[in-house]
C-alpha cells in the first residue's frame, strides 16, 4: 500500500571536467574531498598527479561516459556548463528515486547549482557542502529550500527516519506544505530535533503529541512520526493527505 524511502549509504561522489581549466578546478576540490573519484580526459590526467583520489581517465567522446557515471555514482559534480550538462544527461534520466544527484559548478567557481535529484538524491545537500569548500554560493531552487519549510520527502533522514507513504501522498503533501496550507505534525516517537533550519518553524506547521489531538477537518495534510501501526482505514480516510515517518526503534 505504501512505498518506503530509506536513508542512503555514504554517497559515491565523482568530480567531472572536460576542459583544462575545469580539470584544474576539479583538482582543487578533489584535494578537499579525498574519497571522491575524478573523471577527466586522458590528456588532463597528469594534472591529478599527487592526489589521493581515484582517477577515471577517458579517451573517447565524453558523452559515452555518462551512462557509466550514472550507474557508478550517487553524486556527480560537473565543472561543465549547465546547458551542456542538461543535454548530456537528458537521455539517461529515469526518475528522482533512481537518478543520481547532479550538480554544476560555474567556470569561475562562484556558484554551485543542483540540477537533478535535489532532495531524494541529495544534490542540494551536496551543493551546500561543495559551495562551502569552494567559498561559492549554492543556488537552490526547490520550493521547500527557498521557502525554508519542511522537505516532506526527506524529513528526518539524518536521524535515520524512513518515509512511508504512497508517492502520490508525498507529492500532494509537499505541495500543501510549500503553498502554506495548514499542516499537522504529529510526533509520537523519535528525536524532537528534526527541525534543523536556523529559521523558526513556519506558522502553517502545527505540532501535536498524539494523532487523536488533531482536528482533521482543519488541516490539509498530516505528517505522522510514529512506531504505531497505521491502519488501512486511516490511510483511506486521509486519502492523499497522510505521510508517515518511522524513526529507528
Amino acid at each position: 500500500m505504501t512505498d518506503t524511502l530509506s536513508e542512503p549509504a555514504t554517497p559515491r561522489v565523482v568530480l567531472v571536467a572536460i576542459t583544462k581549466h575545469g580539470a584544474q578546478q576539479t583538482a582543487d576540490l578533489a584535494r578537499q574531498l579525498p574519497d571522491a573519484h575524478v573523471c577527466v580526459a586522458e590528456k588532463f590526467a597528469p594534472l591529478m598527479a599527487g592526489l589521493p583520489n581515484t582517477v577515471r581517465a577517458y579517451a573517447g567522446a565524453f558523452r559515452d561516459e555518462i551512462a557509466a557515471l550514472f550507474a557508478d555514482y550517487d553524486q556527480i559534480v560537473f565543472f561543465v556548463s549547465l546547458g551542456a550538462v542538461v543535454r548530456l544527461i537528458a537521455p539517461h534520466l529515469k526518475s528522482k528515486d533512481e537518478d543520481p544527484g547532479v550538480l554544476v559548478v560555474d567556470d569561475a567557481a562562484q556558484f554551485v547549482i543542483p540540477v537533478l535529484s535535489g532532495h531524494v538524491g541529495g544534490a542540494n545537500a551536496m551543493a551546500e557542502q561543495v559551495a562551502g569548500l569552494l567559498g561559492a554560493t549554492p543556488v537552490l531552487t526547490t520550493a521547500s529550500d527557498v521557502g525554508k519549510t519542511i522537505p516532506v520527502d526527506i524529513l528526518g533522514r539524518e536521524l535515520g527516519w524512513k518515509v512511508e507513504a504512497p508517492k502520490i501522498n508525498i507529492t500532494r503533501v509537499s505541495a500543501h506544505v510549500v503553498n502554506g496550507e495548514p499542516i499537522a505534525v504529529v510526533q509520537e516517537a523519535g528525536s524532537p530535533n528534526w527541525w534543523t533550519r536556523p529559521t523558526p518553524l513556519p506558522t502553517n506547521i502545527h505540532t501535536f503529541a498524539r494523532f487523536d489531538e488533531v482536528d482533521l477537518a482543519r488541516f490539509k495534510a498530516v505528517l505522522r512520526i510514529t512506531h504505531a501501526d497505521v491502519s488501512a482505514a486511516q490511510w483511506d480516510a486521509l486519502a492523499e493527505r497522510l505521510v508517515v515517518y518511522r524513526p529507528p526503534q
